[in-house]
């Protein structure tokens, strides 16, 4: 008896418990594929509808990387010569999508570079958090490099995912895991994610994962505290960063990172080092080479630019969005006094 004949199949379905031969079994097996499947088509279809809708050209003879000028143009978007952006942790509820799109929509520049930790693969794969601003985060990248914007992403531990795209073209997106980019002073910097850098990522995954775990935690509580400090009067205060200024192992840490950071960077005959990773934007000389962090977009909201002169700056959005609403407030009630006073 071939176990191809009707009894030997009853029997194994007996045996199992189940019959692997009615429909209703094979739905319940393919049911997760098709749940992710769906997943990935609603996260991802709506940005790539948009993108299309805003790359599509009114000339036809018009080439695809030809800049749009009345985008570049705006009085009110800052132009840069690059725009570095790392550890924006796309899928978390712990990032700040709306200050991301809020920097993006103001601010462009000839080349801009995704320094890792863009999406955070390792929290999407637990629980499935896409919120449609990350569409729109993913629509204006792809529109600026339609319009000419060199976007460059470079993979950290969080996205390891986009790895497998090394060396190939990525919707116009090149995906590299270094690179050196030539300031405007002719200076030459080293820019990576920096995750190969960190011992307990690179020797110690599970230790990595928990350390993530806690720290969004110490996130999740300072949103908390700081809710109750708004309420009176008190200005925002970083959990995080306080703990890596007075923790010793803490600081220890950060400094550890640094000086890998830098040694790589003399090792490939670099001036400076571009960096994320450790969520610490700062801007310093270290025994000869320029050592710069991009921060994040989770706690400090920060970006690191390089001007037209090839000088590089710290933005801290967070503080600059709240000084401009500020000042759009003071202006608004001057305005009321004012028309009071007339009337």
């Amino acid at each position: 008896m071939g176990p191809s004949t009707p009894k030997f199949k009853h029997m194994l379905a007996h045996v199992l418990g189940i019959d692997i031969l009615r429909p209703s079994f094979v739905a319940r097996l393919l049911s997760p594929v098709r749940a992710g499947l769906t997943r990935i088509s609603w996260a991802f279809g709506p940005a790539r509808d948009a993108a299309r809708r805003r790359f599509r050209r009114q000339n036809p003879t018009q080439p695809e990387n030809v800049a749009l000028p009345e985008r570049h143009n705006r009085a009110d978007t800052t132009r840069f010569r690059t725009i570095f952006l790392s550890d924006l942790h796309l899928g978390t509820r712990t990032a700040q999508p709306a200050r991301v799109l809020d920097f993006l929509k103001k601010h462009d520049a000839e080349t801009v570079y995704l320094v890792g930790d863009i999406i955070d693969g390792w929290r999407l794969r637990h629980s499935w958090f896409w919120p449609r601003i990350n569409d729109e985060i993913v629509a204006l990248l792809l529109a600026k490099q339609r319009a000419g914007t060199r976007l460059v992403y470079l993979p950290g531990n969080h996205d390891e995912f986009m790895r497998d795209f090394y060396g190939r073209p990525f919707a116009g997106v090149e995906v590299i895991e270094e690179v050196v980019h030539e300031g405007a002073d002719g200076k030459r910097y080293l820019i990576l994610h920096g995750d190969k850098f960190d011992v307990v990522v690179a020797h110690a995954r599970w230790l990595a994962l928990l350390g993530d775990g806690a720290y969004r935690l110490a996130i999740t509580l300072n949103g908390q505290v700081n809710r109750v400090r708004r309420a009176f009067g008190l200005t925002y205060w970083s959990l995080s960063a306080w703990a890596k200024r007075k923790v010793k192992n803490a600081v220890n840490y950060l400094g550890e990172f640094e000086m890998q950071m830098t040694a790589e960077a003399k090792r490939v005959g670099a001036d400076g080092v571009v960096c994320g990773h450790i969520h610490h934007a700062v801007i310093r000389d270290m025994d000869g080479v320029t050592y710069m962090n991009c921060g994040d977009w989770v706690e400090s909201c920060t970006a690191l630019v390089e001007h037209g002169d090839g000088r590089f700056e710290i933005i801290a959005w967070s503080t600059q969005s709240r000084t401009e609403a500020d000042a759009a407030a003071k202006a608004a009630s001057d305005a009321i006094q004012c028309a009071k006073a007339v009337a």
